[in-house]
């Protein structure tokens, strides 16, 4: 009788053992993080970018008080100083506030140069982590924020950080989990998109000849998709070429 209570407990422990190591198994999730660029602002950059600043950065006749360009200029933490690539630039910003106050500047990716340009948000790779990049700053206490929206349309404010530092630094900001990148039906994936960045002034801070350079915009993201059976039946594509515009 105890030799038959030792053996029913040994294979009780048994049992709870496997269960405890299939659970662990079971509850492992695939991930494949890679790095990859978004924007590397070198010449040509890979989008289109246009300014808009709030009302103090407009004077009385209507011409704006801010202006971009591509500088031969990048943080030597990443690039040789003398970089051989005779395309590598950063992208430049300057401009002056009439006031002081919570002012902003709009830095908004899209399409098109001048009159012609067109919004069009950058869609980020597989479900994203974290967004970084590199700032030049020159020490004035403003901020900076990263505008992203998700599949349902809603737009989410993520702080970058502070710009009161001098030179180059890398600023970056991890994705909530709570912001959704997939959805319960194909599918399932949805990425999340940049609407713009944006720069904010303190109203105790200067407004007058303010300079920032950014560089090499990037998301570590994850690239892995599990694989079902039939799954191509849910790539636009495939819904594209079987069901065209969805009329008869």
């Amino acid at each position: 009788m105890k030799q038959g209570n030792i053996a029913s407990r040994c294979l009780l422990i048994s049992l709870l053992l496997v269960a405890v190591v299939f659970s662990a198994f079971a509850g492992e999730k695939t991930v494949n993080l890679v790095s990859e660029v978004i924007e590397h602002f070198d010449d040509p950059p890979m989008y289109s970018w246009k300014l808009f600043p709030s009302k103090f950065g407009i004077d009385s006749s209507g011409k704006e008080l801010w202006e971009m360009r591509y500088v031969r200029a990048w943080p030597n933490a990443i690039f040789r100083k003398s970089e051989e690539d005779p395309n590598r630039r950063s992208l430049g910003i300057h401009g002056s506030f009439l006031r002081k106050a919570y002012n902003y500047l709009e830095i908004v990716p899209g399409t098109g140069e001048g009159d012609d340009f067109t919004a069009v948000p950058i869609k980020f790779p597989g479900r994203i982590q974290l967004i970084d990049m590199w700032v030049w700053g020159s020490n004035y206490n403003y901020y900076l924020e990263a505008h992203v929206r998700d599949y349902l349309g809603m737009d989410h404010v993520l702080p970058l950080g502070d710009l009161n530092f001098i030179g180059w630094k890398n600023l970056s900001v991890n994705i909530p989990t709570a912001i959704p990148q997939q959805r319960p039906y194909p599918p399932i994936y949805q990425g999340l998109v940049l609407t713009k960045l944006v720069i904010w002034t303190r109203p105790e801070e200067k407004v007058d000849d303010f300079y920032i350079y950014f560089d090499q915009l990037k998301v570590l993201t994850d690239r892995f998709e599990e694989r079902f059976d039939g799954d191509e039946l849910a790539e636009d594509a495939t819904v594209s070429e079987i069901w065209g515009s969805g009329t008869n």
